[in-house]
């Protein structure tokens, strides 16, 4: 068959996926398909206005704010519509903190299921079909494997986002930061702390 022949156009395309990418793009404007304005804007939407980076906000305000942290934790989804973070995958946002008595972990186990608009596209572990299983049934090591090992005392409890419902945990504040402001605070946010695989970062 031609598409198992090794001279065949296809097998000529470049191997590097960057440049894939570039030679698909570039065929689907010569065909009228798509707008490289539109796309670069899309891009430049994700890479620097949609991403962890806006979720880090929200919880460093939580940090400083109490009335603020109270009301998210009320209500989020109002709350972060306020600061701009609505939208696809942003209707309804649920904010579960964490405490020394109780850790939070969120998963979805039909699909892939992420607050895009708090904390961008979700990593390809999220979606795996490991993660989305073994995180409801035996969290703890999947958490070990993320290098979190928590006190036999602390619970975990696992919130199942949906289409409906997507999750975001306030992780606690690290130790040493009461004189830190809230720019410096959202810079120890990490992105998988507010999954709940991961930790705020120390200061330094």
């Amino acid at each position: 068959m031609p598409h198992d022949d090794p001279d065949h156009p296809h097998a000529l395309l470049p191997p590097d996926p960057a440049l894939r990418v570039k030679a698909l793009e570039t065929i689907l404007t010569r065909k009228g398909l798509i707008d490289p304005a539109a796309l670069d804007e899309i891009i430049d939407t994700y890479q620097n206005r949609i991403g962890p980076q806006n979720g880090a906000r929200v919880v460093a305000k939580a940090w400083i704010d109490p009335d603020f942290r109270n009301a998210l934790l009320a209500d989020a989804t109002p709350v972060v519509a306020e600061l701009g973070f609505y939208g696809r995958q942003g209707e309804h946002i649920v904010v579960v903190e964490n405490t020394p008595e109780l850790h939070n972990m969120v998963v979805c186990t039909l699909c892939s299921c992420y607050p895009w608009p708090l904390l961008g596209i979700p990593p390809g572990w999220y979606k795996s079909d490991a993660y989305r299983a073994r995180a409801v049934r035996e969290p703890r090591k999947v958490l070990a494997e993320f290098g979190i090992t928590l006190p036999p005392e602390t619970a975990v409890r696992v919130w199942d986002s949906t289409a409906e419902i997507r999750y975001l945990v306030l992780p606690m504040r690290p130790e040493g930061t009461e004189g830190l402001g809230e720019d410096a605070l959202a810079a120890l946010v990490t992105r998988d702390s507010m999954i709940g695989t991961g930790l705020p970062k120390a200061p330094s």
